[in-house]
């Protein structure tokens, strides 16, 4: 078979892309997972001082920020990308697959890394731009909202951002081609832990004891009324009952049971409504059986907006570099959840996803361990953020 035609990229990012495929492959067979991504971050850190940025470390754990200036305006952007990999053990068989049992690179941030470190070092070359780029290294985005552990920590006063532009790879969608999503574009992610207390007694004799268990299942079946019944129909709300843990023997009545579910939405007054009815749907259920349930509803990611102005300048650059055909025609947000929306809560911007591949090229989908990144996106994606960042701050005259 041929093989398959390079993908669009700038000259001055072609050049160099054997190194790009090395550094990301590097990454891919050495993945550290949340908040231990400390020679990856290493290996950062090293390459935007070699091309002459200013970096800082320690912002969220383990993140680097590298800061570009050229020209003299004040005009300030920021680009992101995510370090951290997955506690999955890969089968893709790849000969740069991962080195370390149990952990990967499952969701591409090994290619978004690589990726925005080509375009640091097309950038430093170039500096055709006037004004401040901010490169966001940003580590444990998998769960552990380092985003908003890195605003915590005081990055929009260190570096403050008039934009925050983000980027991610999809699988399924043609290699290269991107979408772009004007308002809410990935739905929130929270978790909602339900505790159950009963009485706990012998399984022959059961009316000398509370059933937890019957009360849980009762609340499990409840929940699935609240978006059947109380989410809008033209709106979107996921009610998911993960995990239904309770007891260990046959014939035990256990004391309490537990339930892990998965929340999300599009809207944050769905959000809202999803927590106020899983809640009441608990603790009334379990009241009909002579139980209580106690709820830990943990907020985790919001709702990701992408700011409609930002979106559609950044399918303005992509259109003017790649004509129409770049920007693939999805209407449709995504109900996966990215903490990038804690930065866009407060920094107007836009998180854009870029084709990884159809069939097998693609390869199968994210968090999956036969997983891996499609090494000739590498190119197009790091020109994108060039593109981008020289559009966002063009020189005058």
């Amino acid at each position: 078979m041929n093989a398959p035609l390079p993908l669009p990229a700038l000259d001055g990012i072609r050049a160099h892309e054997e190194e790009m495929v090395a550094i990301r492959r590097q990454i891919h067979g050495n993945p550290e997972l949340a908040y231990q991504e400390h020679a990856t971050s290493d290996l950062v850190a090293e390459r935007l001082q070699r091309w002459g940025y200013e970096v800082h470390r320690g912002l969220g754990g383990t993140g680097v920020v590298g800061t570009l200036r050229a020209g003299s305006s004040t005009r300030r952007v920021g680009l992101r990308a995510d370090m951290d990999a997955l506690p999955i053990a890969e089968t893709s068989g790849k000969p740069w697959a991962s080195k370390v049992f149990g952990k990967m690179h499952a969701c591409g941030h090994d290619g978004h890394t690589a990726m925005l470190l080509a375009a640091a070092r097309h950038l430093a070359a170039t500096r055709d731009f006037d004004g401040i780029v901010h490169l966001v290294f940003q580590p444990a985005e998998e769960g552990q909202a380092s985003a908003r552990k890195m605003l915590e920590d005081g990055f929009l006063d260190l570096f403050p951002c008039d934009a925050m532009f983000g980027m991610h790879n999809m699988p399924g969608k043609p290699a290269g081609k991107f979408v772009a999503l004007p308002g809410f574009a990935m739905a929130s992610s929270d978790t909602a832990i339900i505790t159950v207390r009963g009485q706990g007694g012998h399984g022959a004799m059961p009316q000398l004891a509370v059933d937890p268990v019957v009360a849980a299942a009762s609340i499990v079946m409840a929940l699935q009324t609240v978006v059947s019944r109380n989410v809008p129909p033209l709106q979107m709300g996921i009610v998911t009952v993960g995990a239904f843990l309770a007891g260990d023997a046959p014939n035990v009545i256990p004391a309490s049971a537990e339930l892990r579910l998965s929340v999300r939405a599009f809207r944050p007054d769905v959000r809202d409504l999803l927590e106020r009815r899983i809640t009441e749907i608990a603790q009334t259920q379990a009241a009909v059986y002579g139980a209580c349930a106690e709820v830990d509803y943990q907020r985790r990611y919001p709702v990701l907006h992408n700011d409609p102005a930002q979106t559609a300048f950044c399918q303005q650059v992509i259109s003017d570099w790649l004509g129409e055909g770049g920007l693939l025609d999805v209407t449709e947000p995504v109900t996966g959840s990215e903490d990038f929306a804690f930065f866009l809560e407060k920094v107007p911007g836009c998180y854009v996803f870029i084709g990884n591949g159809e069939g097998d090229e693609g390869g199968c989908m994210v968090h999956n361990p036969g997983y891996d990144f499609n090494d000739r996106v590498l190119p197009t994606g790091a020109s994108y953020w060039v593109r981008l960042a020289e559009a966002y701050l063009k020189r005058s005259g």
